[in-house]
């Protein structure tokens, strides 16, 4: 009987498809956008991409030492959470910064919280936000071989024209995975094929955000405006790769849908309104913190005795 009564961490899923197939599956769909941001800045992106990954799996295999825990990195979301915040990373950066990332996503995020299923928050964007706090003049620093100056959404806050089409197949300044959203897109398809992600989160979370931009950006419902907005920065990233993360969002539908709508709100009032023209990451953060809450208000009710009556 005593087996009986130990319960797994979260996300309690029934499927008979394993963890390690799921973040294989995140892995292979990360590839396009990771070629491509190595096609686009240059071959040092394997460097800072390889350095994130080997400080999350080292960093993971030294807790479980040092915890008495078993060595749980065959289950490779430390794999994925290097790989998302390598992907983070601006092309130029020293490498010792994304290696001290991964090595406070892995410590600080997941482990001292006990491990995978339990961290409160999504553990690469979390350890991003650490590292633009910390390093902010690297983390901002766009330059790289063939790439100088404003992104395309600094320009386009300023009031500048941007080139659409060079946003949405990503020749533009960015962090190494962000720039290309045809790439990403390529990835999401292949998760939603697969059904390991659907379109709740991210659908809900950019349709919220484009109706937000419409109402309160300068150019309305402008769709040059409106694609531009969604073909810069991280929010595509976001939508598809982190906003989908099976542990920090809500596991009710409707907590779903209500967590999408505070993403794309956040999102939108962190671009329009915000001293940064980004706000991704740290949206995502914060409605990670607030998924308890959510999940309070919108988990069924049990029906019968003891619950809600009819």
């Amino acid at each position: 009987m005593g087996d009986l009564l130990n319960v797994s961490s979260n996300p309690h899923i029934r499927s008979k498809v394993s963890t390690d197939k799921i973040m294989l599956c995140v892995i292979i769909a990360l590839i396009p956008a990771t070629v491509f941001g190595v096609i686009n800045f240059g071959v040092s992106c394997l460097l800072v991409i390889g350095a994130s990954i080997a400080s999350a799996v080292l960093t993971e295999i030294l807790c479980c030492i040092v915890m008495k825990r078993k060595i749980s990195v065959t289950d490779l979301s430390a794999v994925v959470t290097g790989l998302l915040l390598g992907l983070n990373m601006p092309p130029a950066v020293p490498l010792y910064i994304p290696i001290m990332g991964s090595a406070f996503a892995i410590f600080v995020v997941k482990m001292l919280f006990g491990g995978l299923g339990q961290n409160f928050m999504n553990p690469a964007l979390a350890a991003r936000c650490f590292l633009v706090i910390s390093f902010p003049a690297a983390m901002t620093n766009f330059e790289c071989d063939g790439y100088s100056g404003a992104t395309p959404l600094a320009l386009l806050r300023a009031g500048e024209e941007v080139n659409l089409m060079n946003m949405i197949t990503g020749r533009i300044p960015g962090t190494i995975g962000e720039t290309s959203m045809i790439a990403i897109l390529i990835g999401a398809v292949f998760l939603l094929l697969l059904g390991v992600i659907d379109l709740i989160v991210p659908m809900t979370y950019l349709v919220t955000f484009v109706i937000f931009i419409g109402i309160f950006g300068d150019y309305g419902f402008n769709s040059y405006y409106i694609f531009c907005h969604l073909a810069g920065g991280g929010i595509m990233l976001g939508a598809w790769f982190m906003a989908t993360d099976y542990v920090t969002r809500p596991i009710t539908k409707m907590g779903q849908y209500v967590y999408g709508i505070i993403l794309g709100l956040l999102t939108g009032i962190f671009r329009i309104f915000g001293t940064s023209v980004e706000g991704v990451s740290y949206s995502i953060i914060i409605a990670n913190l607030l998924v308890p809450l959510i999940e309070k208000f919108t988990y069924p009710k049990p029906f019968g005795r003891g619950g809600e009556r009819r």
